[in-house]
């Protein structure tokens, strides 16, 4: 069980659930053309995953004194996982993610496609011993391979499946993909921001240079607040140019998206104790669910 808390079950399965909605319910619904047979993709996902889940290791390792202080009661190396344990966990979950990556990229006649999670584990692996310590830095890598787990299945499916016949749709899926990928990626920066504002009382302690710590908290409240009201802007200019004739999306996309967004941003404008920014936080990965079932809505509207 602790195991699971470490490397983070819940987010994992987020991005399975975004990978499965992306290949059974977005691609479909545009009728577009897929690579990856159904083993295939669980190769992709379960590669995906363990990478992950070693990068979540490998930063609690670097992070045991600070969590010491920021979630005493949440630490797990050390007090319930020996850290040697969990460097063997880390190296497990690493090499079994990049040794199916090589697999799967092989097996659709891709090698090239392999440098991904080569450069992924490595980045999660320097993002842990060093970026996380330079102001925003760390929080724009974490956010770019936030919305790389959504991109990597449209490379993987749609471009080994590009002919001259198909180009054009897609090429077009591929844009909506990378679309959702710059929503994950703006909201994900957003609430990496707000868990360092929230953890600015350890990492402080640790001489992190966070974006509170560099700039003070109410600045860096402020640019997270900043992000959140961008996005919402970019919504409207999405919803207005491609899907106004879609009442039931646009309606879905203010209800469980902007909607939640616009609650966000004026409990960050307000925000001031440790409680509160966690709230935003676990609302900020909410709406990032919710904007990613959004998926499902193109299999109605589109029929």
């Amino acid at each position: 069980m602790k195991l699971l808390q470490l490397i983070r079950f819940k987010n994992l399965l987020l991005i399975a659930l975004v990978q499965v909605l992306i290949k059974y319910a977005m691609f479909p619904a545009f009728g577009v053309n897929t690579t990856l047979t159904a083993f295939q993709f669980a190769l992709l996902v379960i590669s995906t995953l363990t990478i992950a889940a070693g990068g979540y290791i490998i930063n609690d390792i670097y992070d045991v004194e600070a969590d010491s202080i920021n979630k005493p009661n949440k630490l797990i190396i050390g007090k319930h996982i020996p850290e040697d344990k969990a460097y063997t966990y880390y190296m497990a979950f690493t090499v079994i993610g990049v040794i199916l990556g090589f697999y799967l990229s092989n097996l659709i006649n891709r090698n090239t496609f392999f440098a991904i999670f080569v450069i992924i584990a490595a980045l999660l692996y320097i993002y842990a011993t060093f970026l996380q310590q330079i102001v925003l830095v760390g929080n724009i890598i974490i956010s770019v391979l936030v919305g790389l787990s959504l991109v990597i299945v449209g490379i993987f499916e749609l471009l080994p499946a590009i002919n001259t016949q198909n180009q054009f749709i897609q090429s077009s899926m591929f844009e909506v993909v990378f679309d959702y990928a710059v929503f994950a990626f703006i909201i994900s920066l957003a609430r990496e921001i707000v868990k360092d504002i929230q953890d600015v009382d350890g990492d402080y302690k640790m001489q992190f240079k966070t974006l509170p710590i560099v700039l003070g908290k109410n600045r860096a409240r402020y640019i997270a607040f900043g992000l959140t009201v961008f996005l919402i802007l970019l919504l409207i200019y999405y919803l207005a140019n491609y899907l106004y004739m879609r009442q039931v999306a646009v309606a879905y996309f203010i209800i469980a998206v902007i909607g939640p967004l616009v609650y966000i941003s004026i409990k960050l404008f307000s925000a001031e104790t440790k409680a509160q920014y966690k709230s935003i936080s676990n609302l900020l990965k909410l709406v990032m669910l919710s904007g990613m079932l959004s998926m499902i809505v193109y299999l109605f509207i589109l029929k």
